[in-house]
Parts: C-alpha cells; sequence; structure tokens
C-alpha cells in the first residue's frame, strides 16, 4: 500500500505546464496542496537520458505525466527512464498519464513488411515497469488490448459537449456534427448524441497515399453550422479541404474540434488562411509559439478532467464516471465558452 494517501506526480519535459495545471487542480479538488515531486531530467552530452529523482518515493502511488508528442522519440524515452527510476526506487505503483499516445498512428499493417509501432510501444511501457496507463481519445480503441495492464482511455467529448453548448448557446439547433472520414464516425456519433445533433461524413477517396483525389458530403448541410470531429489533426491539409467542401455543399460555417494538436509543418499556415472560423483543440501537446500566435486556433484544458481521474485511480473509484455531464460540469465550471 502507498505510504501515503495522497498520489504523487513526476513529469517530464513533454508538456511541464500541462503537469502543472493537472497538479493546481488536484490541489483544488482534494482541498490540499499537490507539488510536483523533485526530479531532474538532464541529457548527457551524446544524447542520452538521465533522471534523478530527489524525494523518498518508496511505497508511493506514482503517476508520470508524459504526453509521446514531438520530439516523439526523446520524450517516449523519457518516460521509460523515469519509470525504471521510480521501479528501482521501491514506488509502490507506477501510472503512466499520456495525454497523447504517439505511435498510435501505425496500429495495424496496412501493406507488407510494415512494424505495429503501437504494440512496440505497449510492450516498451509494461517492460519498463509501468502497472497501469491513463490516456486520453486513443487513435484506435482497440490499442487497450495491446497491452497486459489496465489501461483507461479518456475520452474529449463530454469537455468538448460542454464548450460547444457554451459557444452556441442560442444557435444548438443549427449544429451538425461532421466525420472527416468514415472511420471516425464513432466519435463524431458520440459528440452528436452529446449535444442532440444529426451527423454527416465526409467521404475521401484517394488515389494514392498522402493526396485526397475526391471529397463527397454524405448528409445535406445547407444552412448548418457544421462541427467537424477528430481525434489528431497533423499537418491539416485534409481537415482544410473538407471545411471547403462543406462550404461548396451550403454550410453556413465550419468550425472543428480535435482532440490532439498535432499540428506540424504547413498547418498553422493552412488553418490561417483556411475557411474553418475556429479550430479547437486540447492541451495534450504542449502548443508552439505559432500555434498560440494563430487567431482562429483555441485550446481547451484537460487538467480538470486528468487530475480527477488521477485522483479517482489513486483512490481505486470509477474513472468513467468523468464520461458524464453531471460529473464534469462542476469541474470545468468557469473554465470553457471564452
Amino acid at each position: 500500500m502507498p505510504a501515503s494517501a495522497a498520489p504523487k506526480i513526476i513529469t517530464g519535459n513533454s508538456n511541464p505546464a500541462l503537469c502543472a495545471a493537472i497538479a493546481r487542480r488536484m490541489s483544488i479538488h482534494r482541498g490540499a496542496k499537490v507539488e510536483l515531486v523533485d526530479t531532474r531530467v538532464e541529457r548527457f552530452n551524446d544524447g542520452e537520458i538521465f533522471v534523478e529523482v530527489f524525494e523518498n518515493v518508496r511505497g508511493e502511488d506514482m503517476f508520470i505525466i508524459q504526453s509521446t508528442s514531438n520530439p516523439a522519440n526523446d520524450n517516449l524515452m523519457e518516460l521509460l527512464v523515469m519509470a525504471d527510476a521510480l521501479r528501482r526506487s521501491s514506488a509502490s505503483r507506477i501510472t503512466a498519464v499520456i495525454p497523447y499516445f504517439g505511435y498510435a498512428r501505425q496500429d495495424r499493417r496496412t501493406k507488407a513488411r510494415t512494424p505495429i509501432t503501437a504494440k512496440l510501444v505497449a510492450n516498451m511501457l509494461v517492460g519498463a515497469g509501468i502497472e497501469r496507463v491513463l490516456t486520453m481519445d486513443l487513435h484506435a480503441a482497440q490499442i487497450q488490448g495491446f497491452f497486459d495492464i489496465p489501461v483507461d482511455n479518456l475520452y474529449a467529448s463530454p469537455v468538448f459537449a460542454l464548450d460547444v453548448a457554451a459557444q452556441f448557446a442560442g444557435r444548438m439547433d443549427e449544429l451538425m456534427v461532421v466525420s472527416p472520414d468514415v472511420g471516425g464516425v464513432a466519435r463524431a456519433r458520440e459528440l452528436a448524441k452529446r449535444i442532440e445533433a444529426p451527423l454527416s461524413i465526409v467521404d475521401k477517396r484517394r488515389e494514392k497515399a498522402g493526396e485526397v483525389a475526391e471529397m463527397t458530403v454524405i448528409g445535406d448541410v445547407t444552412d448548418k453550422v457544421c462541427i467537424i470531429v477528430d481525434d489528431i489533426c497533423d499537418t491539416a491539409g485534409t481537415l482544410c479541404k473538407a471545411a471547403e467542401v462543406l462550404i461548396e455543399n451550403g454550410a453556413k460555417e465550419v468550425h472543428s474540434y480535435i482532440t490532439h494538436g498535432v499540428l506540424s509543418g504547413p498547418a498553422c499556415e493552412r488553418i490561417t488562411k483556411s475557411v474553418m472560423k475556429s479550430l479547437v483543440v486540447t492541451d495534450s501537446i504542449a502548443a508552439t509559439a505559432e500555434v498560440k500566435a494563430t487567431p482562429n486556433i483555441r485550446i481547451v484544458p484537460t487538467a480538470p478532467m486528468f487530475a480527477q481521474a488521477i485522483l479517482n485511480i489513486s483512490s481505486g473509484q470509477s474513472v468513467s464516471s468523468l464520461f458524464e455531464l453531471d460529473t464534469l460540469m462542476p469541474i470545468y465550471e468557469g473554465t470553457l465558452g471564452r
């Protein structure tokens, strides 16, 4: 059993702002101050990662908060080294809190002689001594089955539903949720159900990898305020093209809600020039200066949800209760719709 009633959190370099926010929210939820474990995560001259924990963690319930975003390899290795350091320091339990689970897009073999990196990363995490994973919006739900340890997959859709209700108050009857591809229909349907809006699909046809040859809108979007929902936005090419197609098919406005804003390469420039009125992403990936400077990108916080999930896991309470609006509304009060 843990030596203290409170979980202890530790972070690498991937998203320190989110980790600090989670600590603050945990302090609010518990009514007692939660601080990050004092740790040093540095590089040797040749790039090797060095971790030193300056506090006693023997018998403690430890939570490592680390997204495996860009630079994915460095951040993943930091997570593994931190887990090894905690395991060798006799931590009671090690939970990896991975807001953005990298390498998840390679979750199956799409052609001969290709890897399944999501399974490879799962094996590495378990091998490092991690006993539980907490993440958000896995690219494919079946990735949970790649682990032989418990995996709690949080969903951004309840938070998005709260934000939509705040942003589009008085216009809810104009909304239509849009899936940018057939594979994302389940995710889009979940948000559509929460905000009681109809559902449409943008069907993509590719002539070759990375190039969309044709897009067809399934459903009538005439005079609708369309909300595109997806889990990842990388270069934003397909997203911006989908927005154009929706406008061409009679949509009044297009907004997008994306869980993980990878936003690499020309993404910000494309989004700035896009017909999309807004792109909403979570802070699961630390925003770059370019992302923060893009006028039509808005960031919603995940710290309230992750903080409560960590507290629930530590105390043996339900995590799925966080999927309900009645549970989320009190902990998100005053943080959305701005």
